[in-house]
């Protein structure tokens, strides 16, 4: 890795010149895109304050002309590259310790997801691996993860925990999660999912683990200001919509966002989400015409969830689908280490793109701008003055080669917080 900056006192940076830079200026958060939603300008380039927020970004020979003469550092781009946002990567459970390949082992064997708990694997086999490993091994794994996503192209990424699953455990997941968040160059946007299932050794009832954390998790978390988010697994094996609506509730007057894992295996779960204005719906493989239209009426966003339809070879949720009836539709890596251990948004984004028919457009911005309202974050995912300067260059002069490779043309360069890293 190659870090780069400057101790230069002057205020700007122009950067350039760039085969095409694709800003989503004024694409919409909602429906269906195509190419002119790109706003692509090419030869372009685009200036940057010291403090890594854009300031312009045009054509490169009028910014040239225009900062050059202020006397503006200069970040030259040799050769062909194309410039866009930097991923956002909106869900994902990468903090955890130990491996799950012989689940995946047994799932090629035929074993359902069932037989495989029942034969000592599934969440519960992470649970224990997580419960046992310090807090450096933790954080030293997930940091390896996290540098792998940066130079996948990721700026920022949210870190579910979920992997303790009580309320010592969880506690002190998150604050892993905040030193992590003090230490990483990529954003790290915390998400409290205690509610992931009530773990087999625990003694009460799904409703006795739902009030212990919203009455003793969920204020620990206000207190030492740990996550601003909090997830529940809307599901048969874990807890029900009944179940989830209580706790959402609680949460949501506590003053917390609120985001669902949805319609994986049975619907439910999407239609609650969009009653009580959760930030998104995260997988949906099983969501139906029905919940489509109420997620579409929604500000909630429709998060599908790839990396979970290969690893357990699945249908995918129905993207197109959801755009075609008006959702804002963000797509997510699930990186976890049981139904989606690739790990890889990119090449996640390029395969769902070929079975749902997504506009390359539709497919970027389900990773850029998108993703970052699944969020909350109005601050990145486009190239416009006033937002951050998270950016990354691919080195091709035509921007369909970014999908085209199915995540095998990585970028060249990505910058984050005034600091450019090559590769």
């Amino acid at each position: 890795m190659h870090a780069a900056t400057s101790t230069d006192s002057k205020d700007y940076t122009l950067i350039g010149p760039f085969s095409e830079v694709l800003t989503f200026k004024d694409a919409p958060l909602k429906g269906p895109l195509s190419e002119k939603d790109l706003s692509l300008i090419k030869y372009g380039g685009i200036v940057v304050s010291i403090d890594g927020t854009i300031v312009a970004v045009g054509d490169f020979a009028s910014l040239k002309q225009q900062y050059l003469k202020k006397d503006c550092r200069y970040f030259p781009i040799e050769g062909e590259m194309v410039l866009l946002p930097g991923f956002v990567d909106a869900h994902t459970h990468i903090l955890f310790g130990g491996t799950r390949a012989r689940d995946y082992s047994m799932r090629l064997e035929g074993k359902t997801y069932l037989e495989i708990a029942q034969e000592g694997g599934g969440i519960m086999d992470t649970v224990l691996a997580t419960r046992s490993a310090s807090d450096e091994n933790l954080m030293q794994s997930m940091q390896k993860r996290l540098q792998k996503m940066l130079f996948s192209g990721v700026t920022t990424a949210e870190v579910k925990s979920g992997y303790g699953l009580n309320i010592n455990q969880e506690w002190r997941l998150l604050k892993i999660l905040k030193r992590l968040q003090q230490t990483s160059i990529i954003d790290v946007i915390p998400t409290c999912l205690a509610a992931h299932m009530k773990p087999p050794d625990y003694p009460g009832m799904n409703s006795d683990y739902l009030a212990a954390l919203q009455h003793k998790l969920l204020p620990l978390i206000k207190a030492d200001q740990l996550a601003k988010r909090i997830d529940i697994f809307v599901e048969d094996s874990a807890f029900n919509v009944a179940e989830a609506k209580g706790y959402l509730t609680a949460a949501k007057q506590a003053g917390f966002d609120i985001t669902v894992h949805a319609d994986q295996f049975t619907p439910g779960g999407a239609r609650l989400a969009a009653q009580l204005g959760a930030c998104s719906a995260d997988h949906l493989e099983a969501s139906t015409d029905r919940d489509i239209q109420l997620l579409a009426a929604s500000e909630t966003v429709a998060t599908v969830l790839p990396g979970a339809s290969l690893g357990l070879g699945i249908p995918f949720a129905p993207a197109r689908r959801l755009l075609d009836a008006g959702a804002a539709v963000a797509i997510a890596s699930d990186w976890n280490p049981g139904s989606a251990p690739m790990g890889d948004l990119l090449t996640s984004t390029a395969l769902i793109s070929v079975y749902e028919k997504l506009h390359l457009a539709e497919a970027l911005a389900g990773i850029t701008f998108r993703a970052a309202k699944a969020l909350g974050l109005t601050d990145r995912g486009r190239l416009k003055v006033g937002s951050l300067a998270d950016m990354q260059a691919y080195p091709t002069g035509d921007y369909r080669d970014i999908l085209y490779y199915q995540g095998q043309l990585r970028p060249a360069i990505i910058w984050k917080k005034s600091i450019s890293y090559d590769q």
